[in-house]
């Protein structure tokens, strides 16, 4: 095996997903995704389904149930509001630590499949201020986990500095913009495609396809940053 993506089941994980397999073929390619009781739980099920779209080696669901015991907010308890209020860097949806520890487990199972690689859709450019989607922490993050697990892993991150929109070209552009379009689930309220179209989630991501389209009507769909390779974009 040569990667593990963490695929949540959204339009990042599910590019990256793409990206991964565009690279290293789809039977050198696993995916993890977990459960740690968030209210749009249904991703999980979008995101089983997307392996098996893109026919990678392995998926594997992992249970964190045990997260609401040791932190709260609007992401996994239904009855806070998602907002962001006065003052706030981020919105009620900040899940502390979660992509911390949804990395350390990704490296742990890419060791045991020999793999080198863990692939992430987290990035800086267009993202709710969430501090653990930030380079910075990303870099601190393979420093750990290469201490921790003397292994030599590599956390890719092929959308730390792109903005959505461009997401969405290169959607284009490897064919599969149906697939994100249709078959991801980005909303907080679990709602896929478009979702609710309130949460902040789906204000990124609706606001993104929209100057997409906008760009494409015009004739410049194709105009964005040069894609870094997986390899450029290693930390």
């Amino acid at each position: 095996m040569r990667a593990v993506v963490v695929l949540s089941g959204g339009q990042d994980s599910a590019t990256a997903l793409a990206l991964a397999v565009r690279r290293h073929g789809a039977r050198n390619v696993a995916a993890i995704t977990f459960a740690y009781g968030q209210r749009h739980a249904t991703e999980t099920k979008f995101a089983r389904r997307l392996a098996g779209r893109f026919g990678i080696a392995e998926w594997k669901k992992i249970d964190l149930g045990f997260y609401r015991q040791i932190t709260d907010n609007a992401l996994m308890n239904p009855e806070r509001e998602i907002v962001r209020e006065k003052g706030a860097k981020c919105p009620t949806t900040v899940v502390e630590g979660r992509n911390a520890i949804f990395l350390q487990i990704a490296a742990v199972w890419a060791k045991s499949l020999g793999a080198k690689e863990v692939w992430t859709g987290v990035g800086e450019a267009d993202y709710s201020g969430y501090p653990d989607c930030r380079e910075a922490f990303v870099k601190a993050e393979q420093r750990a986990i290469r201490l921790a697990l003397d292994w030599p892993i590599r956390i890719v991150t092929p959308f730390m500095h792109m903005r959505k929109a461009e997401e969405w070209v290169l959607a284009d552009e490897l064919g599969i913009l149906e697939t994100i379009e249709n078959e991801t689930v980005t909303c907080y309220e679990g709602i896929p495609g478009r979702g609710c179209g309130k949460c902040p989630a789906c204000v990124l991501r609706n606001r993104a396809f929209a100057e997409f389209r906008a760009n494409a009507a015009r004739g410049e769909g194709g105009k964005r940053k040069r894609i870094s390779s997986p390899r450029e974009r290693q930390i």
